[in-house]
Parts: structure tokens; sequence; C-alpha cells
């Protein structure tokens, strides 16, 4: 018998809300045996061309990781709110429905593991990523905000502290930094987000 997320996903006409590029952070809601749904930040890898389908890689024996093997599927939304975002990526946080209240647009993809290893003493799974359905819910004039960009960048350092091969002295000097830059430019949410981190990491 193989996991749901070990068969190749069928192919359909679904697309992506947004032309991927590089590494896009988003929210992927993966529903446990609880009957509900984890939120956890994934980062998804754009593919090098039409050919080739968008990854995503866990780390380590998280919840996302046990659904996509069990479920073989989850939801990918694209959030614009950054206590949303901090919330999936540093706590169980557990939703009775798959789409997010602040999700602007959500993609149902079905998942397959198609390579494994271990870095540092953790072990990660890459899976590849296809569409079976697509909802825009909202769209937005884009804006650049470096306050959203520092309260993301500061959850990754801080999901790193403590884990092999990371500095953890540089770590919270990055901490300090991506502090520094939500002070100067970030919006009421983006500090409240800050403030959300700091509850898991000290700098």
């Amino acid at each position: 018998m193989t996991d749901a997320g070990d068969e190749p996903p069928a192919e359909t006409d679904a697309e992506w809300p947004v032309d991927l590029a590089g590494v896009t952070e988003t929210v992927v809601t993966t529903r446990g045996p609880n009957e509900l749904w984890n939120a956890a930040a994934l980062g998804v890898f754009a593919g090098a061309d039409e050919a080739n389908a968008a990854t995503a890689t866990t780390w380590g024996n998280t919840r996302t990781r046990r659904n996509f093997h069990r479920e073989g599927e989850g939801y990918v939304q694209f959030v614009d709110d950054p206590i949303t975002f901090v919330n999936a990526a540093l706590t169980i946080d557990e939703h009775d429905d798959p789409v997010l209240e602040h999700a602007a647009a959500w993609t149902r993809v079905a998942v397959e593991r198609i390579d494994s290893g271990t870095e540092n003493g953790t072990e990660w799974e890459q899976w590849r990523l296809e569409p079976l359905e697509t909802t825009i819910k909202r769209e937005t004039v884009p804006t650049i905000s470096r306050g959203f960009g520092a309260v993301i960048e500061a959850t990754v350092a801080t999901s790193r502290l403590g884990v092999a091969g990371y500095d953890d002295a540089e770590l919270r000097d990055r901490l300090a930094f991506f502090e520094s830059v939500v002070e100067r430019a970030g919006s009421p949410r983006e500090q409240a987000a800050l403030e959300r981190v700091r509850e898991h990491a000290e700098w």
C-alpha cells in the first residue's frame, strides 16, 4: 500500500493564479487526522519552464509532511496579511475550513513526493505540486512593503534557531535587524506580527 502523496497526480487544466518565479512564500492548509486544516508556511519553487511543475520541500516530520502523505493534496494560499503568515509559520494553526480568511487567492494542489534526503541531521522531502482548481478571491494593486518583507524573513530566521547547521548568534543578529526595519517602515499590522514572532524567539 502506498501513501496518497506517493502516487503521481493526474494532470488537469487548472493553473496557478499568479506567474510563479523564484520562490513564492505561501501558506498551505492540509487536512489532519482530526479533520481540522493545519496551516503552515510553504515556499513554492517555480519550475524551470512550463514543462516543469512547481515544487516545495518539507523539513522534518511536520504536520504538513504527514498530511501530504496521508491525503495527497492541500490548499496553497496566497496571503498578504503578516499575522496570518506568522501564525502559520511559527504556531500550531488549525482551522475548520481549508481556505483562510486572508487568502487573496488559493489553489488546491495534488502532491507527489519526488525526492528525499537528509541535511545536517534533518530529513527533507521534495514534492511536486499539481494544480487541481484555483480561485481568485480578490485583486489588489501591488505595493512593496519593507516591513512585510522583514516579517517574513524574521519567521525564517526564527524557524532556524536551534537547528543544526545554523549559527544562533548570527540568526539573532538578523532578527534584530529585521526588527529595526519593521520599527521604521512597518505598518501597525506588521508591528503586531513581529510581536508574535517575539513570542517564539529572543534577540
